[in-house]
């Protein structure tokens, strides 16, 4: 089953794409209206020619001499990556690092809106008040159908984390940010990106041993 009629493009380069998009929005806060292959490159850290290749996938643009236009090339990414328009999210688990997720203010300069949280314990005493209600668990279904939300934080034990996708999922979720420490079991056409921090720092842990 396919996601989309949109050209596949590979993970790697959706991930590079929004680096090179942080970037853009630094240049245009800076007033700065052009920048070139090169000094883009060198602003996410790639070779101009890992560059060029990564925006094949727009066609052919940007002026030799002059290189690309920055708002131009910000709106184009934005528009593949789906940012260029607030996108609803709602978080499953709200225990210390769900709370964080949902205090952070940066989602939403990004193009994400945290609409509702979930938890199991949704009444017990947290340190500080969210600025979305939590809702019970059993109230997941109502929610995500009632605003068509696409996208999914999960935060929950490891026990629980495969019901609760596979409810997600059920509902209509096809996006999920998983912090839960599994690899779940999702259909073809939903992709999930697994965050475990232990591992991140299993793999920094190689490259620091003398």
């Amino acid at each position: 089953m396919k996601k989309s009629s949109r050209p596949e493009i590979p993970r790697k380069t959706i991930y590079r794409l929004s680096i090179y998009l942080r970037c853009l929005q630094r240049l245009k806060q800076n007033e700065l209206q052009t920048v070139s292959s090169e000094a883009l490159a060198r602003a996410a850290g790639v070779k101009p020619t890992q560059l060029r290749k990564d925006l094949t996938y727009f066609g052919q643009f940007g002026t030799r001499g002059l290189g690309y236009d920055v708002g131009q090339l910000a709106r184009m990414i934005g528009d593949l990556l789906g940012t260029s328009r607030l996108q609803p999210v709602v978080l499953v688990g709200v225990g210390n690092l769900g709370s964080a997720l949902v205090q952070y203010r940066g989602f939403e300069q990004e193009g994400f809106e945290i609409i509702a949280a979930f938890d199991a314990d949704p009444a017990r005493h947290r340190d500080k008040p969210l600025k979305v209600t939590i809702h019970p668990m059993d109230r997941i279904g109502e929610i995500v159908v009632r605003h068509q939300v696409k996208m999914a934080i999960v935060a929950v034990p490891a026990a629980s984390a495969q019901e609760v996708i596979n409810h997600l999922v059920e509902h209509g979720v096809v996006g999920i940010l998983n912090f839960a420490p599994i690899v779940p079991h999702v259909p073809e056409a939903v992709t999930v990106n697994n965050v475990n921090l232990a591992i991140e720092l299993e793999n920094l842990s190689y490259f620091i041993q003398e």
